[in-house]
């Protein structure tokens, strides 16, 4: 029998490894700001055209290459930083394997200058699919500068399996953030289609995280140090008043390698424990310094999980060292002397207090039947009210025939409220017990998901308003900006991180605004396999429906009952879980 085993071809092992190192062209913007860093520049810049698909550029002032090492870094594990097994276990250096290069030359058209500071002239070497087309010396700038150019051109499957621009291009905005923030000592630009969306000068780490994620976070963020023996941590927390619906500004930092940890993570929501409301994250930026010894970077390609050699003591010191710093806020205000000035919020004058003036009815009289004074609660449930307007309401007997096995309900039919949370209802010889705010979630998003084909409604707002908008998020409103106008939202881009709102859907409540686009944002980010049209009628439906601990009147509940066994899937949510138990007279008779 003849051998059949034989090696593969280089360009062909180069596609391979790119499969792992380069995903998408995020993946490929990570590798070459790391190695800029890795150079020593102080100034970078991005230049991104169609979300990388036609041009990914890092130019940097670094050290630049040799000719030898301009020719040398597109070899397959080629690198500067390892020399030795032993160097393994004290990496400092951002990119250590040697695959990055090679695997963008095997998947893509790679344009390199470089030039080292003493001589006159520099190198240019284009490659081809792994092919070097062209290497000679040529007039450049001190430094680096890589273009990738029509990325996976010759791997037309994975071209096809990329996202839409606004998708792809949020995933580099998040890289470019993560490694803007842990470098502060270096300056950053990114140019998308020849504007410009970031341009980060030197900086403390505070203005850093200002310059990227706007000036509110100024007043949000509370410093955190702490030094120990094993790690020193240090960095900032958000405020637990402005936690957030929305996951996006959580970063750790492990010698300034950006990682993802849900074991550390959970440290952090441990330390904001009873400090926040269920269902909303705190903003974190934390930095760990420890002896490279004691952790291994070299277990994923991307490099973004670490292994610790002791995880117990570190979550420990994280939670511990949160807690404190949440603690010393709550206690005495903190001196930042690395604010802004224009930053600082000037103090407004104390206005004198009038006391509050009491009006009586001298008409009334409590043996009287009918009274002149009006409900206390009747105006706080006006809102609700006009969310039950546009959803069609359904007879006792369709309620019958469609949900509840025929069972025959009564015109005279009543609910009561159980904790403010459930609705207990008694349709013939069964007890409904109904979680209000399910229910009622599970109306809206049959409601919103049978709108969105149509056009709705808006109502224009007298004062516009204003939202802050991660940029990354900004990305998120363009991508479903068809969607909100379909259901009554206009709006505005000011600039790359907020948006000014001009009208909404009539039952939109102005406080209630920002609160929905994070759920928005919050929903589209969701590992939840849905598509996108189920996945903007969940953030309506989960952004305004009524919830748990309000208390309802007797005409809200009645519209939440009829409403719901209206629906098509009445007994549960997307997400399985259910929105009413019942409870038949043979179910009793078991308990006694």
């Amino acid at each position: 029998m003849a051998d059949i085993i034989q090696l593969l071809p280089d360009h062909v092992a180069n596609q391979i490894a790119a499969g792992e190192v380069i995903q998408r062209p995020s993946s490929a913007v990570k590798e070459m700001l790391e190695n800029a860093i890795d150079s020593g520049a102080t100034n970078i810049t991005l230049i991104v055209k169609d979300a990388g698909r036609t041009l990914i550029q890092v130019v940097d002032n670094g050290c630049g290459m040799s000719e030898t090492d301009a020719r040398m870094c597109f070899e397959r594990h080629a690198t500067s930083k390892i020399r030795e097994a032993n160097d393994l276990h004290s990496i400092k250096t951002m990119g250590f394997r040697g695959e990055a290069m090679a695997s963008m030359a095997a998947i893509a058209h790679v344009e390199l200058k470089s030039k080292i500071k003493d001589n006159e002239l520099g190198t240019r070497i284009i490659v081809e699919g792994s092919k070097v087309v062209s290497h000679e010396n040529c007039t450049t700038n001190n430094g680096t500068s890589i273009a990738v150019k029509n990325l996976f051109f010759n791997v037309p499957a994975r071209r096809n399996f990329l996202k839409s621009d606004n998708v792809e291009l949020k995933h580099i905005l998040d890289e470019f953030n993560r490694v803007a923030i842990a470098n502060e000592q270096c300056s950053f630009s990114l140019f998308q289609n020849n504007k410009e969306v970031y341009n980060l000068p030197i900086s403390g780490l505070k203005q850093r995280i200002i310059g990227i994620f706007g000036s509110k976070y100024n007043e949000k963020l509370i410093p955190v140090s702490e030094e120990t023996t094993l790690v020193n941590v240090k960095g900032f927390v958000g405020k637990p008043e402005f936690s957030k619906k929305t996951r996006g500004e959580q970063f750790f930092f492990v010698n300034n390698r950006f990682i993802k940890s849900a074991y550390l993570h959970h440290a952090v929501n441990n330390a904001y424990k009873d400090l926040i409301n269920e269902g909303y994250h705190p903003s974190y930026f934390l930095f760990l310094s420890i002896d490279p010894k004691f952790i291994d970077i070299n277990i994923h390609p991307t490099k973004t999980e670490i292994k610790f050699e002791d995880e117990k003591s570190i979550y420990a010191i994280i939670r511990s060292s949160v807690k404190r710093a949440l603690g010393l806020h709550n206690v005495v205000p903190t001196l930042d002397f690395e604010s802004d000035p224009s930053f600082v919020n000037v103090p407004k004058a104390i206005q004198p207090s009038t006391p509050p003036k009491t009006k009586i009815d001298h008409q009334y009289n409590p043996f009287e039947k009918t009274s002149t004074i009006q409900p206390p609660n009747k105006n706080k449930t006006d809102h609700w009210e006009k969310l039950f307007e546009d959803i069609p309401s359904v007879s006792t007997t369709e309620i019958t025939q469609k949900e509840l096995n025929n069972h025959s309900v009564s015109p005279t039919i009543s609910c009561f409220q159980l904790n403010n949370t459930y609705l207990v209802t008694n349709v013939n010889s069964t007890l409904y017990v109904i979680h209000q705010q399910r229910a009622h979630e599970r109306i809206l998003y049959e409601h919103y998901l049978s709108s969105q084909n149509q056009e709705s409604k808006s109502q224009q707002l007298l004062f516009p308003k204003t939202i802050a908008i991660n940029p990354s998020d900004v990305v998120i409103i363009k991508e479903i900006s068809h969607e909100l106008l379909n259901i009554g939202f206009r709006f505005d881009f000011l600039n790359s991180n907020s948006i000014v709102v001009l009208g909404t859907p009539p039952e939109i409540e102005m406080n209630d605004l920002e609160i929905i686009f994070e759920v928005f944002i919050e929903q589209y980010n969701s590992q939840l396999s849905v598509e996108k049209d189920n996945k903007f009628a969940l953030s309506m439906a989960k952004s305004m429906s009524i919830k748990t601990g309000r208390t309802l009147n007797q005409e809200e509940m009645l519209a939440i009952v009829e409403n719901l066994f209206s629906c098509q899937q009445a007994n549960v949510l997307v997400n399985g879980k259910p929105t009413f138990i019942k409870f038949s007279t043979d179910d009793f008779l078991k308990q006694f």
